[in-house]
């Protein structure tokens, strides 16, 4: 959820600071449009939220509401509040409410996204393909970056799934000469690497042993390829925005906004399953954050033009 707004604000392109709420019991019982006073339900580990209040401020999940909220009042309606995902309150509260396509939300200050906002740019994939491409040198091509994620609500990444998918990144080195650059998540569990990384030893693929530098962006930029697990809107999403094709492997389980998500993923020609080959196909990559920035740019310029001299 950070990611999503740092990826809003970095969008909108102005200064711009991360505040975490933590909100405690019995405060997060309620509905998050009934908080009368949400500073008194912050924990020791949270940050302020105090003046003075910005010109922005973007919120994402459900606990951040309140907070927006209150800035909103504070500020005189001063403060223009942007919520991501679907605030599970009026949004006519809101400037504006950026939920995905799954959540079927519909109003005046509403825009949908295909999927999830992220920060890839074609900038920050060459400068993080930069820096890892002397790691990556000896693999061939094509290069295949593989995303793995793990057990979630919705998903659970059972031994057999991955022993089936370590089989099927065998071939693809063995039967396609591809190369692979790997990398696990912490979800992944310590089990399952060790499965792949014993399946892939001795080939062509470099695992992420979580040592140094994340090389995630770095893989996303030099691969020709990507292979992702289906558990992480997030992960799909970032993989798609690079253009490229982007294989999902599906597991047992899901819900209705996953399954509808991938669904939609599908459908816009963004990914396909991963049937143990590599397919080639194109497609223009989306930024929804570019978008949603303008219009807030919008709005922004809206209330200046609106301020007295």
């Amino acid at each position: 959820m950070e990611n999503q707004a740092i990826a809003l604000a970095e969008a909108v392109g102005v200064p711009h600071a991360v505040k975490r709420v933590r909100p405690r019991a019995p405060w997060t019982w309620l509905p998050p449009g009934w908080w009368p006073w949400p500073l008194a339900a912050l924990g020791p580990d949270s940050d302020g939220i105090a003046p003075p209040w910005p010109d922005l401020l973007i919120s994402c999940g459900r606990r951040a509401v309140p907070y927006a909220l209150w800035a909103k009042r504070r500020s005189g309606g001063s403060t223009t509040i942007v919520h991501i995902q679907n605030p599970q309150t009026r949004i006519s509260a809101f400037d504006l409410v950026v939920p995905p396509r799954h959540d079927h939300l519909a109003g005046p200050n509403v825009i949908e996204t295909q999927a999830s906002l992220h920060r890839i740019t074609p900038q920050r994939l060459a400068v993080e393909a930069a820096a890892f491409r002397a790691k990556l040198a000896h693999l061939p091509r094509p290069l295949v970056a593989v995303l793995i994620g793990g057990s979630n609500s919705g998903y659970q990444m059972t031994p057999d799934i991955i022993t089936t998918l370590a089989g099927q990144l065998r071939a693809l080195c063995l039967e396609q000469g591809a190369g692979l650059a790997v990398t696990p998540s912490r979800r992944t569990g310590a089990e399952n690497i060790k499965t792949l990384s014993a399946a892939l030893a001795g080939l062509p693929a470099v695992v992420w042993d979580f040592q140094g530098d994340n090389p995630y962006f770095g893989f996303l930029g030099l691969a020709d390829s990507i292979v992702v697990t289906c558990d992480s809107v997030n992960m799909v999403t970032e993989a798609c925005a690079t253009g490229k094709p982007v294989h999902v492997v599906h597991m047992p389980g899901g819900n209705r906004k996953f399954n509808e998500f991938h669904a939609g993923m599908v459908a816009a020609g963004f990914t396909r399953p991963f049937q143990g080959v590599l397919e080639q196909w194109h497609y223009a990559p989306r930024n929804d954050a570019e978008f949603v920035a303008r219009r807030i740019h919008e709005l922004l310029a809206a209330k200046d033009d609106n301020v007295p001299s």
